[in-house]
């Protein structure tokens, strides 16, 4: 019975991961008609709508690769591995690569916020920036949770050695 829901959850996973990459190409294709809206030659609009398209098309394209690395994790850490995620090396490889993804891309939306928002709108920067301070404190607690976490994989170090075991086979 065991591994018949193993099944089901894998052919889940799979679905999930599926749709992550048909939303990510959706919005790289996006990303792209953006783009071209910005530096398509023969239009006639001004720079700065010319400049908020090739920002917009910035902001699909991070999106559409925290889509692209969230379907990758998945697919490395549910699917390939066949593994749950429960000991404390295989939490934080997790997490790790899940929490780079979204704080760079908090950060790189702030950042395109804050460009729109300069010259538009300047009364609303404080909203904007309030983007960065979210990265940052995310930032800040995926540091305690590591520091936290190596202690917790001192306790257990064959599940560490165990998780390179497996990478070695993955490769």
């Amino acid at each position: 019975m065991y591994k018949l829901i193993g099944k089901v959850l894998a052919v889940g996973y799979s679905f999930i991961i599926f749709l992550l990459i048909c939303c990510a190409f959706s919005l790289i294709f996006f990303g792209v008609t953006e783009l071209w809206q910005g530096i398509h030659p023969n239009a006639t609009i001004d720079l700065r709508t010319r400049f908020n398209s090739i920002l917009e098309s910035i902001g699909l394209l991070t999106i559409a690769v925290v889509a692209l690395e969230l379907g990758q994790t998945i697919l490395e850490e549910e699917v390939r591995r066949e593994a749950h995620v429960s000991a404390p090396t295989r939490v934080r490889r997790f997490l790790s690569r899940f929490l780079v993804v979204i704080i760079v891309a908090l950060s790189i939306e702030c950042l395109i916020t804050i460009f729109k928002l300069a010259y538009k709108n300047p009364e609303q920067l404080p909203q904007a920036a309030s983007i960065g301070i979210a990265a940052g404190v995310l930032l800040v607690a995926w540091g305690v949770f590591i520091k936290l976490n190596k202690s917790a994989e001192e306790i257990e170090p064959e599940a560490m050695e165990k998780t390179k075991q497996e990478d070695k086979k993955l490769e």
